[in-house]
């Protein structure tokens, strides 16, 4: 009996493997656009793709984040400036690809741009800091997408979200979180009904990596600032003690964040691709071994670990 089990989940992984490895033809041809080339995972993949030799659209929301790209890659390459947050900006950028990829249509479009700050305790924060980081990783992603779907559409292409592991466990207050399980449902709805068009739609949830988003150079002052802002109430019911706490937990976190970006930029060149992409590809180890089985824990286990590892208030009962 466990023979024949053993035989037919080898037979299964045999089978994927060499789906997965079936490549999607001339390349060469292909169009993508990928927003947040700045840095971080989206400057990565926009390298890669065009050392593949695919025709890459980036989309930087400075100049001088565009010029770095460019002097960093091949002729194919081309750059565009690009807010999420700014309707204008993304009807502006969706002109400028749909002059470039004409009648092919877009075959790649890739949803990176994010940010984490402000982020901290809840009741640090105010309905501003949930909408500035809305705006960008989920309405601002929304909004782009709306605007490349008929191009995407055309080409029977790929749609690739950005998510992260925080779509699947809350770890800490402020929009963050709530941007990326934003992202999954949204993601999910758009799989099922473009299904009908032959569009596929896939989903990274990286782990714990040093980017820009996740830097203590960005974190650390946010808290502080948070803090700062915050009443004398609150400054009283938390304390300083757990402040520190909170600030050593920072620290710890960019200690164990992963430098090596292609594990995330790798997943994101699978679902560009294969011919047979993933619906979800999972970064990094600790999201493999710890955030994704922690996802289906009962929610009093989860509780639980988080009431014991985490930070105390002062008034904590």
């Amino acid at each position: 009996m466990w023979l024949y089990l053993v035989a037919l989940v080898g037979l299964w992984n045999l089978l994927r493997l060499f789906r997965e490895r079936q490549v999607v033809s001339h390349l060469q041809d292909k169009y993508v656009f990928i927003t947040g080339c700045d840095s971080g995972f989206g400057n990565l993949l926009a390298r890669q793709l065009d050392r593949r030799g695919m025709r890459v659209l980036a989309a930087c929301l400075t100049e001088k984040g565009a010029e770095e790209l460019r002097n960093r890659t091949s002729d194919r390459l081309e750059t565009v400036i690009l807010d999420v947050t700014k309707t204008e900006s993304i009807v502006a950028a969706t002109q400028w690809v749909k002059e470039r990829v004409g009648n092919r249509g877009l075959w790649g479009l890739v949803n990176n741009a994010g940010i984490s700050v402000p982020s901290g305790p809840t009741e640090w924060l105010n309905k501003q800091d949930f909408a500035k980081v809305l705006d960008v990783n989920l309405l601002g992603m929304i909004e782009v997408t709306l605007n490349m779907l008929p191009s995407v559409r055309k080409a029977r292409g790929r749609v690739v979200n950005v998510s992260s592991v925080m779509g699947r466990v809350s770890c800490f207050g402020g929009g963050y979180c709530i941007s990326k399980y934003g992202v999954e449902a949204f993601s999910d709805c758009l799989r099922r009904e473009l299904s009908y068009f032959g569009v596929k739609v896939a989903i990274i949830e990286p782990g714990s990596f040093k980017t820009g988003a996740t830097s203590r150079d960005w974190l650390l002052p946010s808290v502080k600032m948070l803090w700062d802002q915050a009443s004398s109430e609150v400054k009283e019911s938390y304390g300083e003690k757990f402040l520190l706490s909170y600030l050593t937990n920072i620290n710890l976190l960019d200690q164990i964040c992963k430098e090596d970006l292609s594990l995330v930029t790798d997943c994101m060149e699978h679902a560009l691709t294969s011919c047979h992409p993933r619906t979800r590809y999972s970064a990094g180890w600790d999201a493999k071994l710890f955030f994704l089985p922690m996802s289906y824990l009962p929610t009093a286990l989860v509780d639980a670990f988080f009431y014991w590892t985490s930070p105390k208030p002062a008034k904590a009962l």
